[in-house]
């Protein structure tokens, strides 16, 4: 083999090696992690529920989590809707369901839950949106969460949540991100609407 072809065929063969190798390193440690990532997703899902259940939760450990999930939270079907049902002392205390929508940057995922009467919010919370660290992504922010915790929900043409100052304002956007504050607004009046119709609640 000519110089000019060795110069050309073995850095080619060496980044195939290096690619292989990576690759097959990946998929290894993909294969490995898998299980571990699943409950971890699992167990935050069901830590997002409790919260907006507004269901205390003493400790994080794993296994206390899943132990009052278990005890206090069961998936139903109400008129082909899926809902996280909770209960306490055999009384049911809430609802919660998912929400989605579109913010700034990406899509918004997370739940949202509301009392047996379908008269108040108990609490949202995301697991996964793609908004601005510091500004939009405060959405995920106590400060911002807590002010819909037992919002009362009077609704007017399917509007629930609305920015103050405006007129019957409930809620404050944040400052410096207001795409995103009205994406929740709208993701939020959406589907509080959808779900209370869906589950027979009197809008």
């Amino acid at each position: 083999m000519s110089k000019k072809k060795k110069r050309i065929v073995y850095p080619v063969v060496f980044m195939l090696l290096v690619t292989i190798t990576f690759t097959l390193t990946l998929a290894l440690i993909n294969e490995f992690t898998k299980n571990r990532i699943a409950f971890n997703n699992e167990l935050k899902i069901k830590k997002t529920l409790l919260y907006v259940l507004n269901i205390d939760i003493e400790n994080n450990d794993n296994e206390y989590i899943n132990k009052t999930y278990d005890e206090m939270i069961e998936e139903a079907i109400i008129n082909d809707t899926k809902v996280y049902m909770a209960s306490k002392d055999n009384e049911i205390i809430g609802y919660a369901f998912p929400i989605q929508g579109d913010g700034v940057w990406g899509a918004m995922n997370g739940y949202a839950a509301i009392t047996p009467d379908y008269k108040q919010l108990l609490g949202i919370d995301f697991v996964s949106h793609s908004e601005t660290p510091g500004l939009g992504g405060r959405i995920t922010d106590s400060k911002y969460k807590e002010q819909f915790r037992y919002l009362e929900l009077e609704s007017e043409n399917g509007i629930y949540i609305i920015h103050r100052p405006n007129s019957g304002g409930n809620v404050d956007a944040i400052s410096g991100a207001t795409g995103t504050s009205e994406a929740v607004r709208r993701m939020l009046n959406e589907d509080i609407d959808v779900f209370i119709e869906a589950v027979g609640g009197e809008r």
